[in-house]
């Protein structure tokens, strides 16, 4: 009998085809269609929703809490919304500890406010002991629509910026479950990306936040959508020393570690510098780089090419397998 697998959940090419040939099929409708980061209902009000389940739930650099705020402000910012209301439910787990629970609602309290927002409805449910770990949350998030994302507009020469490093929040995650023995510094980079909304009164064509999957998975599904490659460069890719020096001993590609304060955007390229520059003047935004461009010259249409640093290309692929599962 066919058995449900971590990987449904990895934000990679099986939880892609279960939605396509499940969710899709079976609820089917105009908004859903879409598969954006949220759906764009009637009277310009963007609508989202997404669960938590993270372990271990506190973390450098953040817990539960401030990950589930940061995680649905930031699927609004970038389907073009302003976050305004947030629903909290709560899933708790018999026998948590109470200092954890209060000191979740105070980071949940912090982040919401960081990130402009009002919690205004919600639900709590207990589980009996053994059924849960510990504490799992649902938010959804209700926004302004400021604009659309126009990745049918994407031309040659369009630029990609990546507005930090990458990686931070998936080594946090790992380090902290202590399974491979390792000490570091790097905090997770969980934050909330409300600096980039004025980007889109400059002519963006797209954001998107690299979480699931990490740029790979994400520049892929967009390369998917429009008929020219996507080429990046290796070189170009910010990186911190901590994430470069795990990765490489751990023996895993950055380019598949999900963030939670990072977005890749596609920009014309005479307003790339301007772009850019806006981005830097954000502490979120310092190690923000101009990392590649939609290409109509090199590989095909909806492919994703990694320029390297031997000066090769590399084919990249969504991701296929569960990297490191439960890391948000």
């Amino acid at each position: 009998m066919k058995k449900v697998s971590l990987e449904l959940g990895s934000g990679g090419k099986l939880m892609r085809d279960f939605i396509a040939q499940h969710i899709v099929k079976t609820f089917k409708n105009p908004f859903l269609d879409e598969l954006s980061d949220s759906a764009i209902l009637p009277h310009q009000i963007a609508f989202t929703t997404d669960s938590y389940v993270v372990d271990p739930i506190f973390f450098p650099g953040g817990d539960i809490g401030t990950l589930c705020i940061n995680g649905t402000v930031n699927d609004l910012v970038v389907s073009g919304a302003e976050p305004q209301f947030i629903s909290l439910s709560l899933i708790i787990e018999e026998g948590m500890a109470w200092d954890d629970l209060e000191a979740i609602l105070k980071s949940i309290s912090k982040a919401a406010q960081k990130a402009g927002v009002e919690i205004t409805t919600g639900d709590t449910k207990v589980v009996r002991r053994g059924q849960g770990d510990k504490i799992y949350i649902n938010t959804s998030g209700v926004g302004k629509v400021w604009t659309r994302p126009s990745l049918q507009k994407t031309r040659p020469g369009d630029k990609i910026v990546l507005t930090g490093t990458l990686g931070e929040h998936s080594l946090a995650v790992m380090l902290a479950r202590g399974d491979f023995g390792l000490e570091s510094s790097v905090k997770s980079d969980c934050a909330p990306l409300n600096f980039l909304l004025p980007l889109w009164k400059k002519v963006v064509r797209l954001m998107r936040d690299i979480t699931r999957g990490g740029l790979s998975t994400v520049l892929c599904e967009v390369a998917e959508k429009i008929p020219y490659s996507l080429l990046i460069d290796e070189e170009k890719i910010p990186l911190s020393r901590a994430v470069r020096g795990a990765t490489e001993l751990l023996g895993i590609d950055p380019l598949y570690l999900a963030c939670e304060g990072r977005a890749a955007l596609i920009v014309p390229r005479k307003n790339a510098g301007e772009i850019l520059d806006e981005i830097k003047k954000n502490p979120l935004g310092r190690k923000a780089e101009i990392i590649g461009e939609v290409d109509d010259k090199t590989g095909k249409p909806g492919e994703l090419l990694l320029a390297t640093y031997s000066g090769g290309l590399r084919l990249l692929e969504p991701l296929t397998s569960e990297l490191l599962p439960r890391i948000c």
